[in-house]
């Protein structure tokens, strides 16, 4: 996985673990990962990897069942979704915006161009 340096690492890998929910990859109560698995898929430190864990415990996005693992929580979805979405609105979006505005993009271009990438998704 390729890291970018605005954001510390356990939260990318936190984001990354929220996009699988998102994307439904990975499933409510399904298990995921352990944290030795996981940071050797990540390439990172197993202490990382538990930071980015118990960030999602916090959140009650995932949980530990003692002796088992690590599962994804029953509404999790939801709470990854509320999550994400704001991050992206107090993070990212003014920085889109700003460009948008620099680069003087209206908005009918930004809707072709979305609508571009949705048909290109679903091909």
């Amino acid at each position: 996985m390729e890291y970018r340096g605005n954001k510390a690492i356990y939260i990318q890998i936190a984001d990354t673990i929220c996009e699988n929910i998102l994307t439904k990859t990975w499933k409510e109560e399904q298990r995921i990962p352990s944290i030795r698995e996981m940071a050797v898929t990540m390439e990172v430190n197993p202490n990382t990897v538990m930071r980015a864990y118990n960030y999602l415990q916090e959140g009650r996005i995932i949980h530990n069942k003692r002796g088992i693992g690590y599962f994804i929580m029953k509404g999790a979805y939801m709470t990854a979704l509320h999550l994400k979405k704001d991050d992206f609105i107090q993070n990212e979006l003014p920085y889109i915006f700003k460009m948008i505005d620099i680069l003087n993009i209206n908005f009918e271009t930004l809707q072709e161009l979305y609508k571009e990438y949705k048909e290109r998704r679903s091909a």
